[in-house]
C-alpha cells in the first residue's frame, strides 16, 4: 500500500489512509471489537473530583502494561484474536511495531475527546501511534501547539490515521463533539509502549 501525503505542514506526520478496510469488513470489526471487548466507562479527574464519563474504554496489551490518563491508571488486558489481527495488519500497512491498544467507544456525536496530545512517558517517544475507526464518521481537528495552526480532517467508517516523528510533542489533536453524528464509532489506537 502506497503511502498517502503527509496532512502536516511541518513538525511531524500525520498520514491517512482513508479506505484502509472495505466497508463489508469494517462492519465485521466493529462488532467483534464491540461483543469482544471488556468495555468500561471512562473516568477522569477534574478539579479533585472523580468523574465517570459515558464514552467507554479498554485497554490492551503484549504484556499487563500500565497506562495512566486523566489521572487513572489502567493495566492492560491480554490481546483478543481481533485485536491482535488488527495490530500486524497495521505493523505490515505502516512499517511500524505496536505491542498495546486503547480502545474508544463514542455511543453518538455528543461523546468526543478534547484537545490532547498521546506523549505520555510511559509510551516511547517519536513512536508511531495508528489511529483506526470504524463506524460513524467523525471529524478530527489537529492543532500546533505553537502557531495554534488548525488541520481539520474527516475520520471515515474503515479509515487508518498514523501519527508519526515530531507529530504528538508538536500538534494536538481532538474529536469535536457534533449534533449531526447519530451512529456510534469505535476507534483503536495502538501505540509502542516502553518495555
Amino acid at each position: 500500500m502506497l503511502s498517502p501525503p503527509c496532512l502536516l505542514p511541518y513538525d511531524g506526520e500525520a498520514l491517512l489512509y482513508p479506505d484502509w478496510c472495505k466497508a463489508e469488513k469494517s462492519r465485521h470489526y466493529f462488532e467483534a471489537v464491540l461483543q469482544t471487548s471488556e468495555w468500561q466507562n471512562d473516568e477522569v479527574v477534574m478539579f479533585g473530583k472523580k468523574l465517570t464519563m459515558s464514552r467507554k474504554t479498554a485497554w490492551y496489551g503484549l504484556q499487563p502494561f500500565r497506562y495512566t490518563y486523566s489521572h487513572v491508571e489502567r493495566t492492560a488486558l491480554p490481546f483478543t484474536p481481533v485485536l491482535e489481527e488488527l495490530r500486524r495488519q497495521c505493523e505490515v500497512t505502516t512499517g511500524h511495531k505496536f505491542n498495546s491498544a486503547l480502545l474508544n467507544l463514542y455511543h453518538h456525536g455528543m461523546e468526543g475527546m478534547g484537545k490532547h496530545s498521546d506523549d505520555e512517558d510511559s509510551i516511547v517517544p517519536f513512536s508511531g501511534i495508528a489511529s483506526l475507526s470504524f463506524g460513524a464518521e467523525r471529524p478530527f481537528v489537529f492543532q500546533h501547539k505553537k502557531t495554534r495552526k488548525k488541520i481539520k480532517i474527516s475520520l471515515q467508517d474503515g479509515s487508518l490515521l498514523l501519527m508519526k516523528e515530531r507529530c504528538q510533542p508538536c500538534w494536538w489533536h481532538e474529536l469535536p463533539k457534533t449534533k449531526k453524528v447519530n451512529g456510534p464509532r469505535i476507534n483503536i489506537t495502538f501505540r509502542l509502549m516502553k518495555t
